[in-house]
């Protein structure tokens, strides 16, 4: 964080000071809400949780090198008192946000959030030093503790913004108000919550509409290939720039094809000229992502051919997303367990089909959450696309939901051994180790709730006993 005093900082939200000997004493460390992340010149972030209450940490975070601690109540060290410290937190957020000269991208979607923040910060990297989300940290403490790593030298800020409601961006743009908004598309993650996909679209729609206006320097980068999306173009005054697919695209991908390991590749091009890329990801929904990060690097004046590069050599940065790792005995195991929704399910069977070609594939799928009403809809439709697919085996573990995607492979034609319901990762795990072969492709997703990593890091343990860890 830039270093401020603990007088200023208790000015910006409004606080009272506590045994605070010098207020001139300045923060110089990172702004942190775990305690075992504490250390000299650090402020300490004390959250009163259900479990856990931060402020018991208080004297310990000092003893580590804290200057202070931002809480409720006195605690017996240096502390900065605020009637609630969420609201404290955004706003030294936003104070700091306008003391810098960076650049704010936000970027908000139903699916490939953070696939795309990952690509974007790596590409923007090779321009001036760049800070964003780390992993999925994308909510109301988790976006303010990200600007607040920012510091003098960082030129750009790639936000990942979520929402589980109307008006949760809104209120994350008001934090950090961005230059450049990208909404990447409007699926069905969440739908249970938001009622429908017009509710969802209309809270994806605030990221363009808290934009500057186009003379002012905002840029509003859509989907041309989502309808939802590509309406937002309406919802702004910022200059609006399309991505995608579309011959209509103004950053567009041409030839788009996956290599024989199912890796995409395609001709980018820009409004600056065109360039081949051949990325490091897996899987052609990595193409849309790609052309989203590859827009908004335009916009920050970089050449087609710097951004081909940029993203012909980007990895995952975030753990569990289409991590793939072959084993000795050439086993291949994607772990793509960190979450789940019906477009990403899809994307990944997809994904691993191309992975797998020629080879036995393998899909082991757990429950999507908060889809409502949708929920047997979609999963007897994703267990339908593995027949279609050829999945050579679906293995659907947990309870109601993972019947009901066995139900939808069944029903579609999936009889006999390829598809089984098992009843928990321990007994997907030992299945799978009964009956894999070199060779074998194995896909590993769910939403994060169901925790499907577990058997993902089993079958790569070397030497393992075969029992999953406890959660």
């Amino acid at each position: 964080m830039i270093a401020l005093s603990l007088a200023e900082i208790a000015e910006v939200v409004g606080g009272q000071t506590y045994d605070i000997p010098d207020p001139t004493v300045q923060v110089t460390g990172p702004v942190v809400r775990d305690s075992r992340e504490a250390g000299p010149g650090s402020l300490f972030v004390a959250f009163a949780g259900e479990r856990v209450d931060g402020h018991d940490f208080a004297a310990a975070v000092v003893e580590a090198g804290a200057v202070a601690v931002l809480g409720t109540r006195p605690v017996g060290v240096p502390a900065i008192v605020v009637d609630d410290v969420q609201t404290a937190l955004g706003a030294l957020a936003r104070h700091v946000v306008r003391r810098l000269g960076a650049t704010l991208v936000a970027l908000t979607g139903s699916a490939g959030k953070t696939s795309t923040k990952d690509l974007i910060a790596q590409v923007l990297q090779r321009k001036a030093p760049t800070v964003f989300t780390p992993g999925s940290l994308n909510n109301e403490i988790g976006l303010p503790l990200t600007a607040l790593t920012a510091t003098e030298e960082t030129r750009f800020l790639v936000l990942e913004m979520g929402a589980r409601g109307i008006g949760h961006i809104s209120y994350l743009t008001g934090l950090t108000p961005p230059k450049i908004g990208l909404v990447l598309n409007v699926g069905s993650a969440h739908i249970g919550e938001f009622g429908g996909r017009e509710q969802i679209a209309q809270a994806k729609g605030e990221l363009v509409e808290s934009l500057p206006s186009e003379a002012d320097g905002g840029t509003a980068v859509l989907n041309a290939d989502d309808p939802y999306v590509r309406a937002m173009a309406t919802r702004t005054k910022a200059k609006v720039i399309f991505f995608g697919e579309s011959g209509e695209a103004d950053v567009r991908a041409e030839n788009v094809r996956l290599t024989d390991t199912g890796q995409p590749a395609f001709r980018l091009h820009t409004p600056s000229g065109a360039s081949d890329v051949t990325m490091r990801l897996y899987g052609e929904h990595h193409v849309s992502n790609a052309l989203a990060a590859a827009a908004v690097a335009h916009e920050l004046g970089m050449s087609a051919d710097e951004i081909a590069v940029a993203l012909s050599e980007a990895g995952s940065l975030s753990r569990w997303r289409m991590e793939v790792t072959e084993r000795p005995d050439g086993v291949t195991v994607v772990n793509d367990a960190y979450n789940a929704n019906p477009e990403s399910m899809k994307a990944a069977l997809r994904a691993l089909v191309a992975i797998g070609k020629g080879r036995r594939t393998w899909a082991v799928l757990g429950q999507m959450a908060e889809l409502g009403d949708e929920a047997l809809a979609e999963h007897d439709a994703v267990g339908r696309l593995a027949v279609r697919l050829n999945v050579s085996k679906l293995v659907a573990v947990g309870g109601r939901e993972a019947a009901w995607l066995q139900l939808g492979a069944y029903n579609e034609g999936s009889w006999g051994e390829e598809s089984v319901h098992v009843s928990d990762a321990q007994a997907a795990v030992d299945l799978l180790r009964s009956e894999l072969r070199p060779g074998d492709v194995v896909l590993v997703k769910a939403s994060r709730s169901v925790g499907l990593e577990r058997v993902a890091q089993a079958l790569l343990e070397t030497g393992a006993e075969g029992e999953v860890s406890a959660r």
